[in-house]
This record gives C-alpha cells, sequence and structure tokens, in this order.
C-alpha cells in the first residue's frame, strides 16, 4: 500500500531538519578544535606535545567522570562495543598526538589544510565499510574543497618539513576515527563514547610520560591545560551527536570550515598572517561547504546520481 504523498513529505522534511542539525553540531565542534588547537600550539612551546596531549585526556577523564558519575549517569561506562571504543580511543589518542606534534613547528592554517585531507578517506572508506556511498555530485565537490587545500599547501614549492607527514598521519588517523563514530552510535550513547573515550585515552599514553614529563611552570599553563580537556570533550560530544543524525559522508566536507577559525585564532594569537594563497585556498573550500549546505536543503545527500 502506498503511502500518502503528505507523509512521504514531513519525513523527507523531517530528515532534512536533523541533517542541518548534524551540520550545525558539525560546524560548532569545528570551532572548538581550533582554540583547542591554537591552546595546544601555546602549550607545546613550554612543554613536550606528547604531555600536552596526555594532560588533554586526563582532565578530559576526570571531568567526565565528575559527570558521568555512577549517580546522575548510571551505567554510562559500560560499553556494548569495547573492542570498537578501544580502536576509537587510540585513533583518537593518535590523532591528537600527531597533530599537537604537528602544530608546534608550523603554521595552525598549513596544519588543518593538510588535516583536510580527512574528508576525502572518510568518504572513499565509509562506502565500503559502512555502506554510506557518497554521490557523484557530493564526491564532485569535495574534490573541489580539495583543489583549495592544494592552494594552500602549494606541494613542491619550497621548503619540505618533517611536520607535514605529522600532519598526514593526522588525517589518516581522524577519517577512521570518524568512521569508528558512525559505527559506534547505533550501539553506546555519546555519553559513552566520550567517557570510555577520554579513559581509554589516557591510559594509552601513561606510559609514554615519564620519558617527557615537565612540570607545568605556573598557573596560567595549567588553566590552558584544563582548558584543552574542556575544549577536546565537548567538541567530540557535539561530533558524536553530528554523527548520529548524518551520514558520515554528509559530515565530512564540513571540517573545512575548521581552516576559517584556524586563520582567525593564528593571526589573534600567534599573529600568523596568510599569504594570498592560503586566502584563495580558504575560499574554495568554503564556497564547497556553503553549496553542500545548499544542497541538503533541497535533498536528502546520499541519493547515488
Amino acid at each position: 500500500m502506498a503511502l500518502p504523498l503528505d507523509h512521504l513529505s514531513a519525513d523527507a522534511a523531517a530528515a532534512r531538519r536533523l541533517r542541518l542539525i548534524a551540520i550545525a553540531l558539525m560546524v560548532a565542534a569545528m570551532a572548538l578544535f581550533a582554540v583547542l588547537d591554537t591552546t595546544a600550539k601555546y602549550l607545546s612551546a613550554h612543554e613536550n606535545p606528547l604531555q600536552v596531549a596526555w594532560l588533554r585526556y586526563v582532565v578530559h577523564a576526570c571531568l567526565a567522570a565528575i559527570i558521568f558519575n555512577p549517580w546522575s549517569a548510571p551505567g554510562v561506562w559500560r560499553t556494548k562495543k569495547p573492542g570498537m571504543q578501544i580502536l576509537r580511543s587510540i585513533l583518537l589518542a593518535g590523532t591528537t598526538v600527531f597533530n599537537f606534534s604537528a602544530i608546534a613547528f608550523i603554521q595552525l592554517d598549513q596544519a588543518v589544510a593538510i588535516a583536510f585531507l580527512t574528508p576525502l578517506l572518510v568518504a572513499f572508506f565509509s562506502g565500503p565499510i559502512l555502506g554510506e556511498w557518497v554521490s557523484r555530485r557530493h564526491l564532485i565537490v569535495i574534490i573541489i574543497g580539495f583543489t583549495g587545500v592544494l592552494l594552500v599547501t602549494k606541494p613542491g614549492f619550497g621548503a619540505f618539513h618533517f611536520a607535514y607527514l605529522l600532519a598526514l598521519a593526522n588525517a589518516i588517523c581522524a577519517a577512521f576515527y570518524n568512521i569508528a563514530t558512525r559505527f559506534v552510535t547505533a550501539y553506546d550513547s555519546a555519553r559513552t563514547s566520550i567517557a570510555v573515550t577520554s579513559l581509554f585515552g589516557a591510559l594509552a599514553l601513561a606510559p609514554i610520560m615519564p620519558f617527557v614529563w615537565h612540570w607545568p611552570d605556573n598557573a596560567l599553563i595549567w588553566s590552558l591545560h584544563i582548558l584543552t580537556g574542556m575544549l577536546g570533550g565537548f567538541g567530540h560530544f557535539l561530533l558524536i551527536h553530528a554523527h548520529a543524525r548524518a551520514p558520515a559522508p554528509v559530515l565530512a566536507p564540513f571540517v573545512y570550515v575548521e581552516l576559517l577559525f584556524m586563520l582567525l585564532t593564528g593571526w589573534l594569537v600567534f599573529s600568523d598572517v596568510p599569504d594570498v594563497w592560503t586566502l584563495a585556498g580558504a575560499g574554495v573550500v568554503i564556497a564547497a561547504g556553503l553549496y553542500l549546505l545548499t544542497r541538503e536543503r533541497v535533498q536528502p545527500a546520499d541519493i547515488v546520481e
């Protein structure tokens, strides 16, 4: 029996609203991550990036334990997919370590430009892993966005820095972390994912600390460490909720807006002024993201055309 057209229209409108909410959550998460990276770059000038990453997870885990305690959130620390959550934690820890190490040597906008390989990797692997095949139209837009990344990085011109490889490793870990996040949302709540990921991340990096530990110099440094944990925790909370409302290929292109936030924080905090190629590349990737947002208002994004 065919469903009434108005019923189909209502379902389609509800689906579009969910995806638009997911996109808004994704953009908010990118803003928090830009502030997180800016703070981490400042801290990495005083301490080893591995220590900065570990304290970020320690603070994150402590906040999660306070908020998601056995009385206010019973059962939140129990996961239905412990193996996948451990894998997510390892991937996220790798992402944090590689990213913090990269931004200790190169500008924020350079690091995030290389990290923009992540949407391409997510879109490519989400099909065979999650069955979420990207449409040809969206794939073309993602590729166009990637040309903007090439404008920023200008491969083949200038001196090569080893930190670019660290940024590339960050993109690879981030892509598989995003895919794993999409998978676990079907089994665990966002609160569970936030709690166990922070704990596993802190445990994974703890054995390295005796070799790199340096006591923070003053109260400001300690305050910034606390801030990194708060920004990371809330940012990933938004990220998980976004993935619970939309397929990974729909959300992947919107990591591009982080470049805008990185340009702003890099200029405000470190007086890093992007060149004309960086600005041109930023324009391309932002235009690609805005186009996809417009398409979300017209039709669902995962229809293969």
